[in-house]
C-alpha cells in the first residue's frame, strides 16, 4: 500500500499533538481517536503514515530530539557535555521529565514500544555518546581502560530520573550542570 505523503510542518505538527497527549495522559491511555481528533486528521491516516501507535510514539518522540550528541564536537569533553545540556531549557526538561513519565510504565508492558524506543531514540543516543567519548579518549582526556566510560549514560539518565524520585523536584539545567561537574566528569577522569 502506497501511503500519502504529509508535509513536514504537518508531520512536525502531529508528533507535537502526540507528544502533548503522552505528558497529558500517558502511552497506554494515549489512543489514535485522540491523536486523530487533536490533529483534525483521520485514523486511516495515521494508521498509513506510520502502522501503530508505538511507531507513531517513537517517531514523535526522535522528531523532537534533532541534534544528536554526535554532532557535537567543541574540541573539549567538558564543551562537549555542557553543549549537550545547552540545547535544552528548564522548561524542555521539565517536558521531558513529563514524557519519561508518560512512558515509563508502558515499555515494561509493551514491546513493540519498548523495542522502538531502544531502535529508533536510545541506540541513537549510545552512539552519539560513544563518538563524543570517542573523540575524548583519542584526545587523551579519558584514560582508554577507564571504567566509568561503559556507565556514562547510565549516570546521565540516572541523575535526569533519580532528582524527581528523591528531591520530588524537575532536574533543571543548574542541577544537571552540577551533577556533570561533581560526578560524570570526575568519573572519566579518574
Amino acid at each position: 500500500m502506497t501511503r500519502s505523503r504529509l508535509t513536514p510542518e504537518r508531520e512536525a505538527e502531529i508528533y507535537e499533538a502526540v507528544l502533548d497527549l503522552l505528558r497529558e495522559v500517558g502511552y497506554d491511555a494515549l489512543t489514535m481517536d485522540a491523536v486523530a481528533t487533536r490533529t483534525r486528521s483521520s485514523k486511516a491516516t495515521l494508521y498509513r503514515q506510520w502502522g501503530s501507535k508505538a511507531e507513531l510514539v517513537v517517531k514523535a518522540v526522535r522528531h523532537d530530539k534533532p541534534v544528536q550528541a554526535g554532532e557535537i564536537d567543541t574540541g573539549t569533553l567538558y564543551g562537549d557535555f555542557h553543549a549537550m545540556l545547552d540545547r535544552s531549557d528548564d522548561c524542555r526538561m521539565e517536558k521531558d521529565c513529563a514524557l519519561m513519565r508518560g512512558l515509563a510504565q508502558a515499555i515494561h508492558t509493551n514491546p513493540d514500544l519498548h523495542q522502538a524506543l531502544r531502535e529508533h531514540l536510545v541506540a541513537p543516543e549510545i552512539t552519539g555518546l560513544d563518538v563524543v567519548l570517542r573523540r575524548a579518549v583519542d584526545r587523551g582526556e579519558i584514560r582508554p581502560d577507564n571504567p566509568a566510560l561503559g556507565y556514562v549514560m547510565h549516570m546521565m539518565i540516572g541523575a535526569f530520573v533519580a532528582r524527581e524520585l528523591i528531591e520530588d523536584r524537575i532536574p533543571d539545567r543548574a542541577f544537571l550542570t552540577d551533577y556533570l561537574d561533581a560526578v560524570v566528569l570526575p568519573a572519566l577522569s579518574a
